[in-house]
């Protein structure tokens, strides 16, 4: 059963148009939006999905936030993974419980806590960031949606091309350049074990699956995720105006024998 909301927990507002706020409950503090004012006292130890109203009549759903929701509206130190693309990820690159992942770069977090949960119960996920401003922003975004920094989560500042002496069963690269990291995959990446990048460009993704080919990498496929969403009513059933079109292309492939 769920646990009522507590003060210093992140909540989403949303009205009943759609539009979402990611809030703090602090004790005393106040929200103001265009419908007038939720003070935050109102909605502390009550149940998630709770509708408040302000003086004005206009009504808020105060939920616990969707990983998807949370990682829309967090902070950002570099450009995240949507949330279309994080779920074709873990599930193509069959991330499953117990597996040890290794992740470069961190970046925000949003791909690291989505693997962090994917590999739960009994799992690892170790992530590489290099530029510390990065690692800063992702450690607090973790911290944030999860209340902690999970056990089974080793961030870590470096190169992940330096990295060696461990095994994993699957590699994630959101790195400009992921090719440079291959040579570290052969050291690293367990036979079977799978493979996955996500660059924006078809420059970089050929020069990519043109590495993984000549690295002896099999099952080399590579993908994009188009979300159109539809807005559906009494009157009218009809594709919305807008799309989530290009954001990235995922690539994946399969370490097998030499």
């Amino acid at each position: 059963m769920s646990q009522p909301l507590r003060a210093g927990e992140r909540i989403i507002l949303a009205d009943s148009r759609g539009r979402r706020y990611l809030i703090r409950l602090d004790q005393g503090a106040t929200f103001h939006w265009h419908g007038g004012l939720i003070r935050h006292d109102d909605l502390i130890g009550s149940s998630d999905g709770s509708r408040i109203r302000a003086e004005s009549g206009a009504a808020l759903v105060a939920m616990r936030p969707r990983l998807a929701d949370f990682v829309l509206k967090m902070a950002r130190g570099a450009q995240v993974i949507y949330p279309k693309d994080l779920g074709h990820i873990v599930m193509f690159a069959d991330v499953g419980p117990g597996m040890r992942v290794l992740e470069a770069g961190t970046g925000s977090g949003a791909l690291t806590m989505a693997l962090c949960r994917a590999v739960a119960p009994g799992g690892e996920v170790v992530s590489y960031e290099q530029r510390a401003e990065h690692l800063a922003v992702a450690r607090t975004n973790i911290e944030t949606f999860f209340g902690r920094l999970p056990e089974s989560l080793d961030l870590r500042q470096g190169d992940v091309r330096e990295a060696d002496g461990e095994t994993f069963d699957r590699m994630m690269l959101d790195l400009p350049d992921p090719w440079g990291a291959l040579p570290a995959a052969e050291r690293t990446l367990a036979q079977g074990g799978i493979l996955c990048a996500y660059l924006p460009t078809t420059v970089q993704v050929q020069s990519l699956v043109v590495g993984l080919e000549r690295a002896g990498f099999a099952q080399v496929e590579t993908v994009e995720v188009l979300v159109r969403g539809w807005h559906v009513s009494t009157r009218s059933v009809r594709p919305d105006h807008r799309m989530v079109g290009h954001t990235g292309f995922i690539t994946t492939a399969r370490r097998i024998a030499s």
